[in-house]
């Protein structure tokens, strides 16, 4: 590693040397004052965040808890800190690491007095926050099928993301859907306050109002952590970002490293112009490019290169490799999603057969309804596959019920949780029991935790009205829980949680079912148990209030395995930050991908090329794009606005031209009718309603119309645009036929000419 003699700081230049690039080492080595790097896909923005914090240690002398470093994922910070551990020693676990996210609820966990929280608050995570949007929309008696809370969900979230608070989400409200999100706000935050519960936008939000309100507290952090270094900042959002620059504010040794061209997460608030802006906040900043790419091909590369550059709002960019040229980029035409899912079959067999294992290929889709003719095709092939991106573990119905008792136990005032469990497993508590006990509550001016603890009495006040079953189980619930809460301080979390597995009986009964849904959830809760029994936390205690809140950060990358003998299938989005040998893009349609409202918004279109991009660079050695010529959705055709217009921004000659040619379409054929799919709740789908324009002018798709020979049909796909359009239309026997859309005949119902 190094040579006898040499002091710490020239071995460490040496290694250095040894290990970056010209680019790389001079971003790792600059010194004080603003740092921009501008880190290309595959170029190894990771290892210069890891080794200019060793660089700060060792050849500047600076303390690791003077340092903090901000990871986009849980798996990323735990990554960073064993390479560390490896470079810098045991001292590296000083050194704050981590998200946002846990970074502010540890901030927040020290501060609680200032925020007005106690203690043993608990986080609530998507899943939680949706169903308490649901119960205030039906306390409220507002529609949830004209105010979905699935939106009216991801509107609060926005809000609080742009430090817009209900107050001032009032003031600014117009219209109908934004009065009926301030109402729901309203009761929202009240009822996380009653909770003792914060969001997960509340951690980013509460910190910037905790700095604000007491400027003696902001001192402490911003004076302390000299050093501020933030991983994938063309992702953050407006709460991010004034944290930062508060933070950043006394020392300005902020360090940002992040690619504006990867930058795909607009709808959840994230904002590109933070990385494109850095400069005009910062004008003395330091900007190191990042060039060289050491993932992927020159052809992969140059195919991604000529589709981004398309952009307008980005940062000047030109990646380079010295890799070989390698396979050209494949485009494959398939007649529906069902033959391009047997396409994708078909080669992914055929690439295992060349040396490409199942686990070295992904198939990656604009959105997860895509998955399910890739499901049945993998299925019927006996093809083994996982789907990163479906229900998390920690999401798992079983195991939010058993976590849902913990989170009792610690915060009782966690009325959601409590009633999520107060009769699972079953115990008569129906929803007039439960109603009933929320009356006692109230009129008593006490928790529902100690309704229920009421109920352990043997003669219960007659207000509860309790009988039969639901009396019993109810004093055996108040008994349980009053058990776990004892012991909730000085007991590891693991043996509370084999406590409440075994008290329920939980195994016992799914055995009974002798089913194989039922030995699924049987090796979940094993695998939750293990989990708990295994868990140390900072302090080695293993608490449980520790373990929660661990819990309620991971995300669904940081769960996931890859590799071995398992196809992966995700959508674009949750391909972030990962790299597989063999990439298949599927769906690479207009309307698809690029999605049907960037068809109309250049920043829309703009984001919808950077997520092309991100799939395109995800490919080390081969990358294949497919498209469709027609496509089902719910049960009706979609038809394809036609080949994607990224497809042909991708220079020719990095094309496989055998692949390319576009098969001809039979103008009359009697396909296989998929049955209609229910749809999933809160799953995007196809919106035709933007691409409806008066009937003279064009047909939509799904209208019924009317032929003067064939009768009544619907229009499941167009071809063309203005004068060269042609629509399909399926007929009462299953045929279809291509019409042009002027001149043959056929007229909308319910229209007149």
């Amino acid at each position: 590693m190094s040579s006898p003699g040499l002091n710490q700081t020239d071995a460490l230049i040496e290694q250095l040397e040894a290990a970056l690039n010209p680019r790389q080492l001079e971003a790792v080595t600059y010194g004080d004052g603003p740092l921009l790097v501008l880190a290309g896909a595959g170029s190894g923005k990771t290892r210069v965040l890891t080794f200019r914090v060793a660089y700060l240690v060792a050849a500047s002398d600076i303390p690791l808890h003077d340092i903090m470093a901000v990871t986009f994922t849980n798996k990323a910070a735990g990554e960073m800190k064993e390479r560390l551990g490896e470079l810098l020693g045991s001292a590296v676990d000083r050194m704050w690491v981590g998200t946002f996210h846990s970074l502010c609820a540890r901030v927040l966990r020290r501060h609680l007095d200032a925020i007005g929280i106690r203690g043993d608050f608990v986080i609530y995570d998507a899943d939680d926050s949706l169903r308490l949007v649901k119960r205030i929309q039906n306390d409220l008696a507002i529609s949830t099928t004209d105010y979905p809370p699935r939106q009216i969900r991801g509107s609060i979230s926005r809000a609080k993301n742009d430090l817009i608070d209900v107050e001032i989400y009032d003031q600014r409200a117009r219209g109908s859907y934004q009065h009926v999100v301030t109402d729901i706000y309203k009761k929202y935050e009240k009822r996380l306050r009653s909770h003792n519960a914060l969001d997960f936008d509340d951690l980013l939000v509460m910190p910037v109002r905790l700095f604000e309100e007491r400027p003696d507290i902001l001192d402490l952090y911003r004076n302390r952590f000299r050093y501020l270094l933030v991983d994938e900042y063309q992702d953050t959002n407006h709460a991010q970002y004034i944290l930062l620059s508060m933070l950043a504010s006394a020392h300005r040794n902020l360090c940002v490293v992040g690619d504006d061209d990867q930058s795909i997460y607009r709808w959840r608030g994230a904002q590109v112009r933070n990385i494109l802006e850095f400069e005009s906040e910062y004008p003395d900043a330091k900007v190191v490019r990042l060039e060289r790419n050491y993932r992927s091909t020159a052809n992969i590369l140059r195919a991604a290169s000529g589709v981004v550059t398309n952009n307008v709002s980005r940062k000047s960019k030109r990646l380079w490799t010295d890799r070989e040229p390698g396979a050209p980029v494949v485009v494959v035409q398939a007649i529906d999603e069902r033959d391009e899912a047997t396409q994708v079959a078909r080669r992914v067999l055929d690439l295992r057969t060349k040396g490409h294992s199942l686990g070295d290929q992904v198939v990656l889709y604009r959105i997860n309804a895509q998955s399910r003719a890739f499901e049945e095709t993998l299925t019927s092939n006996g093809i083994p596959y996982r789907i990163i991106g479906g229900l998390r573990f920690y999401e798992r119905r079983e195991i939010k019920d058993i976590l849902a008792y913990l989170r009792v136990a610690f915060n009782p005032l966690d009325e959601l949780s409590l009633s999520r469990i107060i009769n699972v497993p079953p115990r008569g508590v129906g929803e007039r029991s439960l109603q009933q006990l929320r009356s006692f509550a109230e009129e008593r001016g006490i928790t529902l935790f100690d309704a229920v603890l009421i109920c352990r009495e043997d003669d219960p006040p007659m207000e509860l009205d309790l009988r039969g079953r639901a009396r019993a189980g109810l004093k055996a619930l108040g008994e349980l829980l009053a058990d776990l809460r004892s012991k909730i301080q000085d007991h590891h979390v693991g043996e509370l949680t084999a406590a409440t597995v075994k008290t329920l009986q939980i195994i016992e009964k799914l055995e009974e079912e002798r089913s194989l849904e039922a030995e699924g959830r049987i090796e979940n809760i094993k695998e939750l148990l293990a989990a708990t029994q295994a868990y140390q936390g900072s302090d080695g205690k293993g608490s449980t209030g520790e373990f929660l809140e661990e819990v309620s950060l991971v995300t669904q990358v940081d769960e996931a395995e890859f590799g071995g003998e398992l196809l992966t299938l995700m959508t674009l989005h949750c391909a972030k930050g990962l790299e597989f040998p063999v990439v298949f893009i599927v769906g690479v349609e207009d309307g698809l991908l690029p999605w049907h409202r960037g068809l109309k918004d250049p920043e829309e279109l703009e984001e919808e090329r950077r997520l092309f991009y991100v799939g395109m660079t995800r490919a080390k050695e081969r990358l294949v794009l497919t498209y469709a010529s027609s496509r089902y959705q719910g049960g009706f055709g979609m038809g394809s606005q036609g080949v994607s217009r990224f497809l042909k921004e991708i220079p020719s000659d990095c094309i496989s031209k055998g692949d390319f040619s576009v098969r001809s379409t039979p103008r009359w054929r009697k396909p296989s009718r998929p049955k209609p799919q229910p749809r999933i709740e809160g799953e995007a789908v196809l919106d035709y309603s933007s691409s409806q324009v008066p009937p003279s002018v064009i047909l939509a798709m799904g209208k019924r119309v009317k032929h003067p020979e064939y009768g009544t049909g619907l229009v499941v796909a167009r071809h063309g645009f203005g004068s060269d359009l042609e629509v399909d239309v399926r007929f009462s026997d299953g045929g279809i036929i291509r019409f042009p859309a002027e001149g043959s005949g056929l007229k909308p119902l319910g229209f007149e000419e």
